[in-house]
């Protein structure tokens, strides 16, 4: 007798075959279901344990389940229907979580974004998703009135629900907590801070409240219709031109990378993770609100990172998984009480975002046994898309192809593939990949490329393939600057930079920083009667007020002109190779 469920393809031979990790498969069965199931599976099995720990505050499976079903109702209420969109606009609060999974058990979609984003800003991830109800938190709401005041009355949001990032805090807190656990100074008084509330919003517990356990509204939710195909994140990213535009993933995509990562990183109901990167982006979101309750394990949250609370609470809470990005790492070590912290239960260090120094991963494994795995990704990946296997991890490597994916080089021009060791464009298939850009159908188009009858979403990334299949970056097709993990795209910036008053002209390049990398740099044509009028610190501390913080130009550098092409686009090539001509020399 012969099964009538489809297999999955074989994927094409590779090297890396030979160095797969014998206890993972090289593809996954994933479930026929939504990311909601997964948090019904999880409460039903583990429904005392914590899901998330917020300054020693638990927030067990069980209540995480009866209160995203409560808010799932109230969304019910205020009109939010199968297949609408949910915006999530906050920092790492449990809260996050909770609007997360009640906007999936509404069978409806995510909007996560980015809480360093100003009023200039957020008016685009309410209109061009056609958001109906924004989750914010207090401290973000008039971000959010503000934007929305500016649109025309038939693009206004349905609804604002708003929180206070306290509301989740331990009774008596901060002298309830342990001072081994307690923020610095500066997140008590975020955390303490509760602004009163528009007239317009809703409270958070007001919200809970009306769809409370019991009430006819929870009772009228009947059952989750959401399915693998359903869309059920939009999130952002930008491009070489225009406006950041959604990613669309349905729920098997995400599904694939939550239990991916579990699989990868042998993640259990025993396993206690950081979780310290943010939930807006995409490698937070999927292992620090899909991966674990997947897995049932516990993730101690922060809402912003503090090497010597991260220290302490590693050490508190016997973590054994963190995912970070390699700056974390190096501020880490960076700290005068580092050697103070027990960092023996680690388990698994592993992230992306730049390259891991060699000599701070020789660090990691000399002092702590541990292998930092070093990963790749994109927002359109779901990030991983590839992985390097910790029992034979290669530094400033992306790793080999993750489970059930398939990568190549190819020419950028010609899109043929090519052998190892020559340089091309990094192309991806896979089940992790998104289904295309949210109401951008040339952008998709040109997203992808068929090979050998295999769809391949094309990363923009220049690499290479060595001889045993592992994957290395070496430039980037697209102009984007990575600053510290974020991505910063030139284009969005110069158009923020257009609203100055006193820009005539604006140019975007890379340049180096100690710290982050690579940092902003901002080469400005001044108006003509600003001129003389206007400093370098103007147009930063502007920026900061409208853009953010991890866009804002941190050089600032005058001209008379930009240098332009014949068609009168700008040249941004040459200025940004007269920028590393003089980091050069002052470096010689």
């Amino acid at each position: 007798m012969t099964s009538s469920t489809a297999q999955p393809s074989p994927l094409p031979t590779r090297a890396h075959h030979a160095f797969w990790p014998k206890r993972v498969p090289r593809q996954l069965v994933v479930p026929e279901t939504s990311l909601w199931f997964n948090l019904e599976v999880a409460a039903r099995r583990w429904p005392n344990r914590p899901a998330y720990v917020f300054f020693g505050r638990e927030l067990t499976y069980r209540q995480l389940l009866d209160q995203a079903e409560a808010l799932a109702a109230w969304l019910r209420s205020v009109g939010v229907e199968r297949g609408d969109r949910v915006a999530v606009f906050m920092q790492n609060l449990p809260q996050y979580v909770v609007a997360m999974y009640a906007t999936w058990r509404a069978d409806a979609v995510v909007v996560p974004v980015n809480p360093m984003n100003k009023a200039d800003e957020f008016g685009h991830y309410i209109t061009d998703p056609d958001t109906k109800i924004v989750v914010t938190s207090a401290d973000l709401a008039p971000i959010v009135e503000q934007a929305n005041a500016a649109l025309p009355a038939e693009q206004r949001l349905r609804g604002l629900l708003v929180t206070q990032v306290g509301e989740y805090l331990p009774a008596g807190f901060p002298a309830s907590v342990p001072v081994e656990e307690r923020p610095a100074e500066p997140v008590l008084q975020w955390l303490a801070h509760a602004p009163a509330l528009s007239a317009g919003a809703t409270a958070w517990a007001d919200a809970l409240a009306a769809g409370a356990p019991g009430s006819a509204a929870r009772a009228a939710l009947g059952p989750c219709l959401s399915g693998p195909d359903d869309l059920a994140l939009l999130p952002y990213t930008s491009g070489t031109t225009g406006l950041p535009k959604g990613c669309i993933h349905p729920h098997r995509s995400l599904m694939h990378n939550a239990i991916g990562n579990a699989v990868w990183g042998q993640s259990g109901a025993e396993s206690v993770g950081l979780g310290v990167l943010p939930f807006f982006h995409i490698t937070g979101l999927v292992n620090g609100l899909l991966t674990n309750v997947w897995a049932g394990s516990t993730l101690v949250m922060l809402p912003r990172w503090d090497r010597e609370l991260a220290g302490r609470l590693m050490s508190r809470w016997r973590i054994s998984h963190w995912t970070c990005i390699p700056t974390m790492v190096i501020d880490l070590f960076g700290s005068p009480n580092y050697k103070r912290f027990d960092l023996s239960s680690l388990q698994s260090v592993a992230g992306g975002g730049a390259a891991m120094p060699q000599a701070v991963a020789e660090r990691l494994r000399d002092e702590f046994g541990i292998m930092f795995t070093e990963g790749y990704g994109l927002t359109e990946t779901a990030a991983p898309s590839h992985l390097n296997p910790p029992e034979r991890a290669k530094l400033q490597c992306l790793g080999i192809p993750f489970l059930s994916t398939d990568a190549l080089v190819v020419d950028p021009t010609t899109l043929q593939p090519l052998p190892a060791g020559e340089v091309g464009e990094i192309v991806i298939h896979g089940p992790e990949v998104f289904s295309g850009y949210w109401k951008h159908p040339e952008a998709t188009a040109a997203a992808f490329t068929e090979i050998e009858g295999r769809r391949y979403f094309r990363s923009g990334d220049l690499g290479r393939v060595d001889e045993e299949g592992y994957f290395f970056i070496t430039d980037r097709l697209k102009r984007m600057i990575n600053a510290s993990g974020y991505k910063v795209w030139p284009s969005e910036v110069e158009l923020l930079l257009y609203r100055h008053p006193a820009v005539a002209e604006a140019c975007i390049i890379s340049a180096r920083d100690a710290y982050r990398g690579e940092t902003v740099k901002a080469v400005i044509v001044l108006r003509e009667a600003a001129r003389g009028q206007t400093t370098p610190e103007d147009i930063i501390a502007w920026s900061r007020e409208h853009m953010a913080a991890y866009k804002v130009p941190r050089l600032v550098e005058f001209a008379d002109a930009l240098p332009k092409s014949g068609s009168g686009k700008v040249m941004w090539r040459l200025l940004q190779e007269k920028e590393q001509k003089e980091q050069a020399a002052q470096r010689a």
